[in-house]
């Protein structure tokens, strides 16, 4: 049965760029989420825009010197080019939550900010606030900078933490100072509405919470479980001349705090759409409707807003609104082992991509990168090995050797799909295996794992082509290989259907190929009838090493010459090289030593055997298959002295993964494992520690 859902993408503020950071944290995962959903036949509704409204606006127009509204439009038009044309996001509706953007915001906010003070759960609060005496205003919180009393980090703001993801009271912390004059502000008492989490987390949320987040991803669970230790009331108002007014009488000058309006732009931006498709009936029953599934896609730091607070606003106006049914919220990923930052130039500039990769080739590598559980790094080189190995050398090359050896040699022309022999049914029910465990990735929110079962799937396919050998077919067995050219081609289109939520563009044009045999409907399967394959363009490129060099060699004079404001100058060390210490004598380095950049060079991943033979034309040798997580590799090791075939599946190994292929008695080896002497001097191989992934890096 077909199910109603709504999915939405944190709403990037509308005061700079959008970076790679932000993409593979709340808007890529989201879009590949929404794509399987309608592949499976579900409704989806998909909702973003821009946040326009916080002191992180005012701030950034002040110090350009320019209108609110005319600043905010010019970064909602940059952050929407850029999240459609660089990486394919395509949102059903994106919008805004200023006035003149969006006019159904401002009056949905209040509405919001009635109910729970008709509710009880808002109330009114006389406190002291930072006040500037030079500018004659208070400062909300993104005004003021200091240092973080819970984590020592001295650039913390106001509101947030940075370092520790945090949501701060401004008043405690060290060292204070306004970020627009730079001098210490003082406190001075104003009115303001706060929000009684407390009372809500006793009356709703703590059950809320504990009953809905049992399959919650494990790092969003334990964040909030911490954060509802430490819930407290918190205000929901600012003295701001830019915002949602605080619809109470005498309250000029103070508006509804950002983070109290900003998700509240999820349902005016629907409720936008759907009026302006002349159905605003529409907005109310998707949004009432307790079958209707909310997902909240976000970063991090945005854990606290959406797991806690922001449901806890839904429950308390009372009106009925749905709460998520999960927040699927990333980690935080760097550049190359440093945060990013726009300001300091530590960042991927667009130019650096536009026109020279494809979009599918970004979405593939932000993908396989992405810090679904644990923070994690778009290294260039990574990026590199995914374009070349994944989508060049292992889906792109059985793609086009499969439909270029059917056009050259068969006419394009394959025969109905008959009876498969023993091993086409294997690998046709192989695919069926693939979809269901990719099915399973995309609803567990591990789009990780989802790519490494595509090109796993993918290696299947293009051993079933090696084993097969349609080139010796070709001249001894003619009808043999058009069947086995014809089921090449159903898993041609197999590898499309599940690679179209990942890879779009790429799934367009191959299921092009089989047009008009195929309608683009997305059906499981090609008709079984004779089928006419079309000519098909080149998939991807690879990435080449000079273009990998200039852009760390960009990043190497970034850091060299980084401002006060970049965290550390010098390139980031790796995880386990220890820092030099000033003025300490250097050792000599001992003879045959070699570069830490040499040993950096060689890129070492964990595997599992997966099969095993010995080779036919050498005694010594063994030939493995070897699963890497993504792929699956052929390695010849001389190592039958000390091990059967046999004792082997299932062995857990550790491979030189960027070695160039050699072949060993005619066999094609695809890297090297990594073994030691034992006392009898028969090498033993190295295994990776217990637990480790396939493909992991081993460092």
């Amino acid at each position: 049965m077909p199910e109603n859902v709504i999915v939405t993408s944190a709403l990037p503020y509308a005061n700079g760029p959008i970076h790679f950071g932000h993409v593979v944290g709340a808007y890529l995962p989201a879009d590949i989420y929404v794509r399987f959903r309608r592949m499976r036949g579900d409704h989806v509704h998909f909702v973003c825009g821009t946040d326009e409204h916080g002191v992180a606006i005012t701030l950034k127009a002040e110090q350009a010197g320019k209108d609110y509204q005319a600043y905010v439009d010019h970064w909602h038009k940059e952050i929407r080019r850029t999240l459609e044309e660089l990486v394919g996001i395509r949102f059903d509706a994106f919008s805004g939550t200023s006035h003149a953007r969006n006019p159904h915001h401002r009056e949905l906010a209040q509405r919001f900010f009635l109910d729970l003070l008709h509710n009880g759960y808002l109330f009114e609060k006389t406190e002291e606030q930072f006040f500037s005496p030079s500018l004659g205003r208070f400062l909300p919180d993104r005004y003021v900078e200091g240092t973080c009393y819970l984590c020592g980090f001295d650039e913390a703001r106001g509101d947030e933490c940075p370092r520790c993801g945090k949501y701060l009271d401004a008043r405690r912390l060290a060292n204070p100072l306004c970020t627009i004059d730079g001098q210490p502000p003082v406190l001075k008492a104003t009115k303001h509405w706060y929000l009684d989490l407390p009372k809500l987390k006793q009356e709703w949320v703590q059950g809320w919470f504990e009953g809905k987040a049992a399959d919650w991803k494990a790092n969003v669970k334990a964040f909030v479980a911490n954060d509802l230790e430490e819930l407290r009331e918190r205000p929901e108002t600012r003295d701001l001349p830019w915002g949602v007014p605080v619809p109470l009488p005498g309250t000029d000058g103070k508006v509804l705090y950002v983070w109290f309006d900003a998700p509240i732009g999820y349902l005016s931006i629907s409720k936008q759409y759907f009026a302006e498709r002349g159905e605003p009936e529409r907005f109310e029953r998707l949004w009432k409707d307790p079958s209707t599934r909310l997902i909240h896609f976000v970063g991090k730091d945005n854990i606290t807003f959406h797991c806690l607070i922001f449901p806890a606003m839904l429950y308390g106006t009372k009106a009925g609104w749905i709460v998520p049914a999960n927040v699927p919220a990333n980690e935080f990923f760097q550049l190359e082992g440093r945060k990013f930052n726009t300001s300091t130039g530590w960042f991927i500039p667009e130019e650096s991509v536009r026109g020279r990769f494809s979009t599918d080739a970004l979405r593939y590598a932000l993908c396989t990168m992405m810090p679904e559980t644990a923070d994690a790094d778009w290294s260039w080189k990574e990026f590199q090995a995914r374009v070349n190995a994944d989508l060049n050398d292992n889906l792109g090359n059985f793609v086009a050797r499969s439909l270029r050896f059917a056009e050259r040699f068969l006419e394009s022309e394959l025969p109905p799909l008959g009876q498969p022999a023993p091993r086409d049914r294997e690998i046709l029910a192989a695919a069926g295996a693939a979809a269901a465990d990719m099915a399973a990735a995309f609803l567990r929110f591990e789009f990780r794992r989802a790519c490494q079962r595509l090109m796993a799937f993918s290696s299947e396919c293009n051993r079933y082509y090696d084993e097969m050998q349609p080139w010796v077919l070709r001249k001894q067995d003619p009808a043999r290989c058009r069947q086995v050219l014809r089921v090449c081609a159903e898993l041609v289109h197999s590898l499309a259907i599940l690679a179209a939520p990942i890879l779009p563009d790429t799934a367009q044009k191959v299921l092009g190929a089989f047009l008009p045999a195929h309608d683009d409907a997305g059906r499981p399967s090609l008709p079984p009838g004779p089928l006419r394959v079309q000519p098909l363009p080149t998939l991807f490129t690879k990435v080449e090493d000079k273009v990998v060099e200039e852009e760390l060699a960009r990043l190497r004079a970034v850091a060299k010459g980084g401002t006060a404001a970049a965290p550390a100058a010098p390139p980031a060390r790796k995880p386990d090289e220890k820092p030099a210490t000033a003025g300490a004598p250097q050792a000599a380095a001992p003879a045959g030593a070699i570069a830490y950049e040499s040993f950096a060079a060689v890129e070492l991943r964990a595997g599992t055997v997966r099969a095993a033979r010995r080779h036919p034309d050498a005694d010594k040798l063994l030939v493995l298959e070897v699963g890497l997580g993504s792929e699956t590799r052929t390695i010849v090791a001389g190592i039958a002295a000390s091990y059967t075939p046999e004792a082997l599946q299932g062995h857990r190994v550790v491979v030189v993964a960027n070695l160039a292929p050699r072949k060993l008695r005619g066999i094609e080896s695809q890297g090297m494992l990594l073994a030691a002497d034992d006392a009898e001097g028969k090498p033993r191989l190295l295994t990776p520690g217990p637990g480790t992934p396939d493909g992991a890096k081993v460092k």
